[in-house]
């Protein structure tokens, strides 16, 4: 019987989910926290660089979603409401670092925790693990070189597939403004790209 409502859970939406879980079922916040917790990471580790404060975001922004499940109220969607709280942290925790010390935006290429999580396939052969590889590298330095303005937009609508809708709401802002932050976000992007590329295209 516990497993037949395990998988009835698990075909609810989120929504569903989270009305399951107001009800007093800690299961359905616990298919939520499946659901989400790889895109999450992914999102937080685009806005921070840092591995160590990307888990840190993670399981904070969980420990929101648990301690205020009554505020949340079904006429948002669950994945917006839970992306404005990891933003609203991540803002918090850049806000308070920059405080505390004045840290350089270029890292260590040789310190391995630095790094971004690289997803192997064994199917791929060893020249177009390396390209793709280079790819995600370049992608990432390139992310990391726009302002935090462009970047945060940019990666909620082409890394996390988010509606226009959902990113004003939630980075509160007008919907023209997000439409103009992404386009010149990915204008930058595409030709910080370009560079890192066709680097003799820098000289000529």
């Amino acid at each position: 019987m516990q497993a037949a409502s395990k998988a009835e859970f698990r075909k609810m939406s989120d929504e569903d989910l989270m009305e399951k879980f107001q009800s007093g079922y800690e299961l359905a916040f616990n298919i939520l926290v499946d659901r989400y917790q790889d895109r999450l990471h992914n999102f937080l580790y685009r806005y921070t660089h840092d591995h160590q404060d990307c888990e840190d975001l993670v399981q904070e922004t969980f420990f929101r979603v648990f301690r205020s499940r009554h505020s949340y109220e079904r006429i948002a969607k669950f994945s917006t409401w839970m992306y404005t709280i990891a933003i609203n942290l991540a803002k918090s925790l850049y806000k308070k670092k920059k405080r505390m010390t004045k840290v350089t935006i270029h890292k260590d290429p040789d310190d391995s925790e630095d790094r971004p999580m690289k997803l192997e396939d064994s199917g791929i052969l060893p020249d177009d693990s390396l390209h793709e590889k280079m790819c995600m590298d370049q992608l990432e330095k390139a992310l990391e070189e726009l302002s935090d303005d462009f970047r945060e937009v940019v990666v909620l609508r082409d890394i996390q597939q988010l509606s226009y809708e959902e990113i004003s709401e939630i980075a509160d802002l007008p919907m023209g403004t997000v439409k103009s932050r992404i386009n010149r976000g990915r204008a930058q992007l595409q030709e910080l790209l370009e560079n890192y590329v066709y680097p003799e295209t820098i000289s000529a």
